[in-house]
């Protein structure tokens, strides 16, 4: 008559009911004013009065006994109590629960009224996994709740080795779960718990995800490659990923193909170059771990450089190499390789090197440098000269002999010319343009008289008058 909602009265009505024992009674009442959700897949456990008769129904767990003139009912009704109170796994597994007719009226208003979510974590709650993978398979749920109903419940309460057994049980190429097992380690890697990430990315058999974790493992926090050194275990699980994947691979080619729908993969070249990269990681590791311990290591980055990363990255490691040995030769082998493998800008990681060597002032060992490029069997016919010309575009204040020695080393006079004229030596410039071929030499002595005038040098002026 006053025209208000009547599900707040049913919905105590079959409270009621249900607290009095009358299960089909309080079926009916609650029948009016429950209703099934929009969207059974939605991230939630359905409604709140849903979730009231559940809460109720399972601290009640009363079974119902078949009524006869059994002596022994009271005993049977204390064992049964005890026994579902810990709502273990023998009793739901065995069926037993088919004798509980207080779990059957969760089910029934789960089945009815509640969300997927709701029923698979009703499951997990009473350790029925096995039946919430099932139900998640067959309504064909998505990733979200399977990651919010059984693989957060599994990883807090240490039941992770089970649920794999049980998914690998179900279905023992995994096929039917690599949407959600794909979804799950992404949720992993957004949440940063890569231990577990690694351990679900080897029970998948993801080699090649498995041995990116690895890198991750190995270069993560490291502030020297002294900790680098000590984490050298990685580098090697990355190796025997990679080997057990391309075992794999080629087992595969020779039989039919298997669709291996989720599991990452690479073709054999770029795993062989991948595990080539781990080689020479482990080269560089262990040289320049020595270095740090012995304590010629100068050079202190805020990052840490390794083969890892972009070019860029490379081309630090192959710097590092060089300056961080005794002396350049040391580890220029290594980071010859390097640059060789990943296809580097030589002469831009020589001059880089040989800009340092100016700091910290170790002009002989530019001369070494230089040495070790022109034998590498590679350098372009002026690869030297150009390391020298960067050197001095940059540094105006290197000592007037090293400054001599390192013109003198270069190939072309054209070359010298110009670092004369860069250092404003237009003395020795003049006396390098005088040996070249006439017309030539006439250019560049005219070229030399300009800058004289323009600098105010009347001497070197007066020297290339005359000899025009």
């Amino acid at each position: 008559k006053s025209g208000l909602d009547p599900g707040g009265a049913w919905h105590a009505w079959g409270m009621a009911c249900l607290k009095a024992g009358n299960l089909s009674s309080a079926r009916e009442k609650f029948n009016r004013c429950l209703k099934p959700p929009m969207d059974l897949n939605q991230l939630n456990h359905g409604s709140r009065l849903v979730q009231d008769v559940i809460q109720y129904l399972e601290s009640t767990v009363k079974p119902i006994l078949i009524a006869d003139d059994d002596y022994f009912a009271t005993l049977r009704e204390l064992e049964a109590t005890l026994r579902t109170r810990s709502l273990s796994l023998d009793m739901m597994c065995e069926g037993k629960i088919q004798h509980n007719s207080y779990y059957q009226e969760c089910l029934f208003y789960l089945h009815s009224y509640g969300t997927n979510l709701a029923i698979i974590s009703f499951y997990m709650r009473h350790d029925c996994m096995r039946e919430a993978l099932l139900h998640l398979l067959n309504k064909e749920s998505p990733s979200e709740v399977f990651i919010e109903g059984i693989f957060i419940p599994s990883y807090e309460s240490g039941k992770l080795h089970m649920l794999e057994n049980l998914l690998e049980t179900i279905d023992p190429g995994l096929e039917s779960w690599g949407v959600y097992l794909i979804a799950v380690c992404k949720y992993l890697q957004r949440k940063n718990y890569y231990h577990i990430l690694y351990e679900l990315q080897q029970f998948m058999k993801d080699h090649v995800r498995a041995a990116m974790t690895c890198i991750r493992f190995f270069t993560h926090g490291a502030k020297s490659y002294t900790e680098l050194g000590g984490k050298q275990t990685w580098l090697l699980k990355i190796k025997d990923h990679l080997k057990v994947y391309l075992q794999e691979v080629s087992r595969s080619s020779g039989r039919k193909k298997i669709a291996f729908t989720f599991r990452k993969k690479m073709s054999a070249t770029d795993v062989s170059r991948h595990i080539n990269t781990v080689d020479l990681q482990m080269e560089v590791t262990k040289f320049l771990h020595r270095c740090e311990s012995s304590g010629t290591s100068q050079m202190t980055g805020s990052s840490l450089p390794t083969l890892f990363g972009n070019n860029y990255m490379k081309m630090d490691v192959a710097c590092k190499v060089m300056l961080e040995g005794k002396n350049i030769e040391e580890g220029f082998g290594i980071a010859f390789r390097v640059l060789q493998d990943f296809q580097l800008e030589a002469t831009e990681v020589y001059s880089k090197v040989a800009k340092q060597l100016v700091k910290q002032q170790k002009y002989s060992e530019i001369r070494q440098l230089l040495k070790c490029v022109n034998e590498s069997g590679i350098a372009a016919k002026n690869d030297g000269d150009n390391i020298i010309l960067n050197c001095l575009n940059e540094f105006k204040n290197i000592p007037t002999e090293d400054l001599d020695n390192l013109i003198q080393d270069m190939d072309s006079d054209e070359n010298k010319i110009q670092a004369y004229v860069m250092c404003n030596k237009l003395r020795s410039a003049y006396l390098v343009s005088v040996r070249q071929e006439k017309t030539r030499a006439v250019q560049l002595v005219q070229h030399v008289r300009q800058l004289a005038e323009n600098s105010g040098d009347d001497v070197v002026k007066a020297i290339c008058a005359q000899w025009l």
